[in-house]
C-alpha cells in the first residue's frame, strides 16, 4: 500500500548525504574552498596547521605520528616522526621551538618541544600528568592552553589547562569537558574559546586572569548540530573559525559566540572531504589553509585554501 504524495517524506537537495547543512546555518554567507596541496593519496589523519616563522606550514599525521612541514614552495618533508606519539595540535613559540600536543593511546598523551630542525624532543606535560592534550595556544605571557581530549558524553573528565610560561604548574580553567579539542584566544588575550568534542558545544569565557574566568564571563553561546566541532582558530576581529569534523565545512562565529559565515569544502555534498579537522591563517592575510581527509572516496589527504572575514589574529609578542 502506497499513500498520497502528501503522505511520503522524501528526501531534498539539501537533507541528502551524510552531512546536509542545518536549516538554521543554510543561510549563512558561504565560501567554497579550493585545493591547494595533495598530501597524501591515502586518507591519513591531518591535524594541527601553523606556520612557522619562516612561512612553513607545519601540520602532523596523528596516526603516522609524523611531524610535517610544507614548504612556501610546496615542498613536503617530515620534520619529526614516532609512532607512540599519535601529534593532534601544534604551537611555535617565540625561539623557533615546534610545540606538539599528542593524544599518545588516547589514556595518556604528552605535550613535547621539538627544535625547528626536529630534533631530540624536550617533554613538557608527561605522559604521567594523564592528560590526552590534543590542541595547544600561546598566550601574551608565554604560558599556554592545551585541551584534554578525555572523557564521553556522559562522562565529561576532560578540560581545558594552562601551563604557566615557565612550563613549571599546570592549572585546570574548564574542567568536567566531554572530550576538549579546539582552544584558542581572542587577538587581546582575554577572552577564551573553546570546544567540546563529545557534547557539541562553544565555549566562551572572559577571562579574570591566566586561570580565572571573570565572573559570570563563563557562556556557552552555540551548541551544535552533528557532529563535530574539532579545532579552531581567530582573526583580528575577534571571529573564531571550527573546523567541523565529518562535516566538510569550517563555521565562522562573532565575537560573542554567533555564527557569521560558513566554507564549505569541495564535495562534501557527495560525503568527500567530510573529515576536517583544521584550520591556519597565513600569516599577514585574510587566506585560511584548512586541513582534510576523504574518508568514504578515493581522495586521500588534502589541504584547502579559502578566504577568512578578515586577518588571522596578531601573534603574540612571544611568538
Amino acid at each position: 500500500m502506497s499513500g498520497s504524495p502528501e503522505a511520503t517524506l522524501s528526501y531534498t537537495g539539501a537533507t541528502r548525504g551524510l552531512a546536509p547543512i542545518p536549516a538554521c546555518e543554510r543561510a549563512l554567507p558561504t565560501a567554497t574552498a579550493e585545493p591547494f596541496f595533495k598530501v597524501s593519496d591515502a586518507s591519513i589523519a591531518l591535524e594541527g596547521p601553523a606556520f612557522d616563522r619562516q612561512g612553513n606550514l607545519l601540520f602532523v599525521d596523528i596516526y603516522g605520528g609524523r611531524v610535517l612541514r610544507l614548504s612556501p614552495d610546496r615542498v613536503l618533508t617530515t620534520v619529526y616522526a614516532e609512532a607512540a606519539l599519535q601529534p593532534a595540535g601544534i604551537a611555535v613559540h617565540k625561539d623557533g621551538r615546534i610545540f606538539v600536543a599528542a593524544v599518545g593511546n588516547f589514556a595518556a598523551g604528552r605535550v613535547i618541544a621539538l627544535p625547528d630542525d626536529g630534533g631530540e624532543p624536550q617533554t613538557i606535560v608527561p605522559a604521567s600528568a594523564g592528560y590526552v592534550p590534543n590542541d595547544l595556544v600561546f598566550d601574551s605571557n608565554g604560558g599556554f592552553y592545551f585541551t584534554d581530549f578525555r572523557g564521553t558524553s556522559t562522562n565529561p573528565t576532560g578540560g581545558v589547562h594552562y601551563v604557566s610560561p615557565n612550563f613549571t604548574t599546570i592549572t585546570a580553567v574548564l574542567p568536567n569537558m566531554s572530550a576538549a579539542n579546539g582552544v584558542s584566544l581572542s587577538p587581546d588575550g582575554k577572552v577564551l574559546w573553546a570546544t567540546e568534542y563529545c557534547a557539541g558545544r562553544l565555549h566562551r569565557v572572559d577571562l579574570q586572569d591566566a586561570v580565572t574566568p571573570a565572573r559570570s564571563g563563563s557562556a556557552i553561546p552555540y551548541h551544535f548540530v552533528g557532529r563535530g566541532p574539532d579545532s579552531m582558530r581567530a582573526d583580528a576581529d575577534g571571529n573564531v573559525y571550527v573546523a567541523m569534523n565529518r562535516q566538510g565545512r569550517v563555521l565562522a562565529f562573532g565575537s560573542h559566540g554567533i555564527p557569521i559565515g560558513q566554507i564549505l569544502l569541495p564535495g562534501r555534498q557527495d560525503d568527500r572531504f567530510l573529515r576536517s579537522t583544521s584550520l591556519a591563517f597565513v600569516p599577514g592575510s585574510r587566506d585560511v589553509v584548512i586541513v582534510a581527509r576523504d574518508e568514504f572516496g578515493d581522495g586521500g589527504a588534502i589541504i584547502f585554501r579559502a578566504q577568512a572575514l578578515t586577518k588571522g589574529v596578531r601573534l603574540f609578542s612571544h611568538q
